[in-house]
């Protein structure tokens, strides 16, 4: 099946400045964001990447187009579902202020139970709603990339840092209520490689390390079975150890 190569945004002034930015227009890399995702591209740009899918939010889009440079003739899409959490009233405030709220014990202990609650300018949004837009939006990309490139190839979607935790902890199958304990960091790399049985955790909130072994490895033997894993293609995770 294909990998997908999950990257945050690098790091932005509201990252820095502990804001909840949200949906708020404008909000683009800051320099040392720009920094981070040029080592990023450094890292990823001897991989064979076959598409690049991004939340519209200008964090991201500037995000994938510096990593896209690598990859010529591999166009950058956009899909609103990877775009942030609708923060709503909450959307530009300080977390220091939102900490004091209510609300805030749970989203970080029943975060399935949290709604952010409309505002002026943003509507609110579930983080149910969101996990479920965006694990749809990744897994109906997935299909879309293995029809067109293959069960070899490698993707790349670009997204936040909310919304990254929830994909991971689909993919882990792990209660949505238990996502606070995933951390992901700015212009951080996971990967996910999903099979007709289930999903493997291929990498969490990498920085900075050897991503050759995300590369498909070549053709197994003819019987089918590759050293001390399971039977190729089938979906099955390696028992003892094996590879």
């Amino acid at each position: 099946m294909p990998t997908v190569l999950v990257v945050r945004h690098g790091r932005t002034a509201a990252n820095t400045s502990g804001v909840l930015a949200g949906w708020t227009p404008g909000v683009g890399l800051d320099d040392h964001g720009r920094a981070q995702v040029e080592a990023l591209s450094d890292r990823l740009g001897t991989l064979p990447v076959r598409a690049v899918m991004t939340s519209p939010l200008q964090r991201c889009r500037e995000t994938a187009a510096a990593l896209a440079q690598a990859w010529p003739g591999v166009r950058v899409a956009q899909d609103e579902r990877l775009g942030e959490c609708r923060y709503g009233a909450w959307t530009g405030r300080a977390l220091t202020d939102l900490a004091a709220e209510p609300m805030w014990r749970v989203v970080q202990d029943q975060p399935s139970a949290a709604r952010f609650p409309d505002g002026e300018d943003f509507p609110g949004e579930g983080i149910a709603d969101m996990a479920a837009r965006a694990v749809a939006a990744i897994r109906e990309t997935d299909a879309l990339v293995e029809a067109e490139h293959g069960a070899d190839a490698l993707w790349v979607a670009v997204s936040h840092g909310d919304v990254i935790k929830a994909i991971l902890a689909d993919a882990a199958g792990t209660h949505l209520d238990q996502f606070q304990r995933i951390t992901v960091s700015p212009a951080s790399l996971s990967a996910v490689r999903y099979t007709p049985r289930r999903p493997f955790v291929l990498t969490v909130n990498g920085t900075g390390h050897d991503l050759s072994g995300l590369v498909a490895p070549p053709p197994v033997p003819a019987d089918g079975t590759p050293d001390g894993g399971a039977p190729a293609g089938s979906g099955d995770a390696a028992v003892g150890g094996g590879v």
